[in-house]
C-alpha cells in the first residue's frame, strides 16, 4: 500500500501554494491562511497548474483483497502469489503407468506360457538320449516324437491295448542311463553298487500298469489254471478276487513269465525295468513318494510313520499294520512317471527276468545286460504297499526263489508285444471267401 499513499500525496501537493505572509503551505484556492489568518487572494484558474498525471506505478499495484467481514478470517488470508497455482489434478506419473502396463503384459505372457507347456509336454531331461511316446499312436505302431519328463504322465491315447490280455502298453524308446545307486542315496545296499552306464539299444513295449486281477483271470481260464490263494485286499478284508482292478498278487516268477509269454512278450530285464522306472530321473524316486506310490505309510486307513514304529515299537509292528487296514490299491491311481507308467514304485512288487547276483553290477555288460545265467533266486523290483521308505526306491533289488510267492508279489510284462500279436493274427486269418461261399466283394479283416 506504500505506492498508493505516495501517489495520493503527490496529487495533493500539486494543488497547494505558499502563504505570502507566513510561507506556510495553503491551498491555492484558499482566501484566508489557516496558519496566520491573513487574507490571501486565491489564484486564478489559469494560474492553477493541472494536476500531475498519476504515476505509472499505480497501474502495477496488486489488486487488494476486499476486507472480509470476519477480521480473523481476513487476517488469515495468504498474500497473493506472483503465479497462481493450477487447480487441475496432476496426472499419474508416467513411470507408474509404465509399470502397470509391463505387469499386465507379463501376466499375459506367463499365462500363455503355462497354456503352451501344458499342451506341448515337458522339456527332455538331460540324461535320456532318445525320444519317448508323447503323441498318440495307432495300435502296434511306435511313437516318433516327444521326450520324457519325470513325474509327468501321458494321455491314454499314447498307450496301445494288447488284444491278448486287454491291458495297455507304452512304447519305451532306446537310450542310455545310469543304473544302480542314485547320487546322494544313503540307503543303498552293496548289490546296488557301483552306479554304471547302461545302454538299452532296442526299445520295447511295457505294461502301463501292473497286471490286474481281471487280466490274470482271463489267462488262468484260458490255460485251465486255478487262481492262486486270494489276497485280503478287498473292502472288509474279504479274501477273494472280486475287485478286478487290483494288481495281481501271490504270483510266482514261473506263473508271471507264463502269463507274459501268452500275452506276446516276456518279463523285462532288470536294466529295462530300471530304465523304464526312472524315465529320465536320476533320483532314488522319480517323484514325491506319496504322489507316485502306495507304500506302508499311506496304504492304510490313516497315514502312519511305519519307519518310526519299526524302530520304536517293533513288537507291535504287525499288529499296528493290520489294525490300520493297510492293503493294495487299484492300479493307476497315483501319478505316472515320465514314460506314462503307473505304480513302478509301491503297490505290488514286480518280478523281472534276471537272476539274482549281488556282484553282477561289477562285471555285467554295459549294453542290454540280460542278467546272470543262473542262481538260486530271481529278482523283484519297486517295493510294495507293505514296504517302508527304504525299500521303495528305483535301484533296490530283492531276490526270492522263483517258486515262492507273497501277497505283494506282482508283475508287468514287456517286450515286442505287438509284433507277436500280429504274427498270431496272421495265423488266424480266415479262409478265402470262395471257400466259404461268400458273396463277391466281401472284405475280410483281422479279428
Amino acid at each position: 500500500m506504500e505506492k498508493s499513499v505516495l501517489a495520493v500525496t503527490g496529487s495533493i501537493a500539486a494543488e497547494e501554494r505558499e502563504c505570502p505572509f507566513c510561507a506556510e503551505t495553503i491551498l491555492k484556492t484558499a482566501r484566508v491562511c489557516k496558519h496566520c489568518r491573513h487574507d490571501v487572494e486565491p489564484l486564478a484558474a489559469d494560474d492553477i497548474a493541472p494536476p500531475a498525471a498519476p504515476s505509472q506505478t499505480i497501474l502495477e499495484l496488486p489488486i487488494s483483497h476486499p476486507q472480509a467481514s470476519n477480521p480473523i478470517a481476513a487476517a488469515s488470508l495468504p498474500p497473493v502469489a506472483a503465479t497462481l497455482p493450477s487447480l487441475r489434478t496432476a496426472p499419474e506419473p508416467l513411470s507408474t503407468m509404465k509399470f502397470v502396463m509391463i505387469a499386465a503384459v507379463a501376466l499375459i505372457l506367463v499365462g500363455a506360457g503355462a497354456w503352451y507347456f501344458s499342451h506341448s509336454g515337458p522339456f527332455p531331461p538331460p540324461n535320456v538320449t532318445s525320444p519317448s511316446p508323447v503323441a498318440a499312436v495307432s495300435s502296434g505302431t511306435k511313437p516318433r516324437v516327444g521326450a520324457p519328463g519325470a513325474e509327468v504322465g501321458l494321455t491314454s491315447e499314447a498307450a496301445n491295448v494288447n488284444p491278448m490280455d486287454g491291458l495297455k502298453y507304452v512304447w519305451i524308446p532306446p537310450g542310455t542311463f545310469m543304473m544302480g545307486c542314485s547320487p546322494g542315496d544313503t540307503e543303498c545296499a552293496d548289490d546296488e553298487k557301483p552306479q554304471h552306464p547302461v545302454t538299452i539299444a532296442k526299445g520295447l513295449w511295457m505294461g502301463q500298469t501292473e497286471v490286474t486281477v481281471g487280466a490274470y483271470k482271463g489267462f488262468a481260464a484260458a490255460m485251465g489254471k486255478g487262481m492262486p490263494k486270494a489276497v485280503g485286499f478287498n473292502p472288509g478284508g474279504s479274501r477273494d478276487w472280486s475287485n478286478e482292478l487290483m494288481p495281481m498278487g501271490n504270483v510266482t516268477w514261473d506263473d508271471a513269465q507264463a502269463y507274459c509269454s501268452r500275452a506276446g512278450g516276456r518279463l523285462p530285464t532288470e536294466a529295462e525295468w530300471e530304465y523304464a522306472a526312472r524315465a529320465g530321473s536320476t533320483e532314488s524316486r522319480y517323484g514325491v513318494l506319496d504322489e507316485i506310490a502306495w507304500y506302508a505309510d499311506n496304504s492304510g486307513r490313516e497315514r502312519l510313520d511305519f519307519d518310526s514304529i519299526l524302530r520304536e515299537d517293533r513288537g507291535h509292528y504287525l499288529e499296528r499294520f493290520a489294525d490300520n487296514n493297510n492293503t493294495m490299491h487299484e492300479v493307476g491311481q497315483k501319478r505316472a512317471n515320465g514314460f506314462g507308467l503307473y505304480d513302478m514304485l509301491g503297490n505290488a512288487e514286480e518280478w523281472v527276468n534276471g537272476w539274482s547276483d549281488k556282484k553282477y553290477y561289477q562285471k555285467g555288460p554295459s549294453q542290454d545286460p540280460s542278467g546272470p545265467t543262473g542262481s538260486c533266486c530271481h529278482v523283484q523290483r519297486g517295493g510294495s504297499w507293505s514296504d517302508t521308505l527304504i525299500a521303495v526306491r528305483v535301484s533296490r533289488r530283492v531276490g526270492p526263489p522263483p517258486a515262492v510267492s507273497g501277497v505283494g508279489d506282482g508283475f508287468r510284462c514287456g517286450g515286442e508285444m505287438f509284433a507277436a500279436v500280429h504274427a498270431e493274427q496272421d495265423a488266424k486269418v480266415e479262409a478265402p471267401a470262395a471257400e466259404r461261399g461268400s458273396t463277391p466283394g466281401e472284405v475280410h479283416t483281422r479279428e
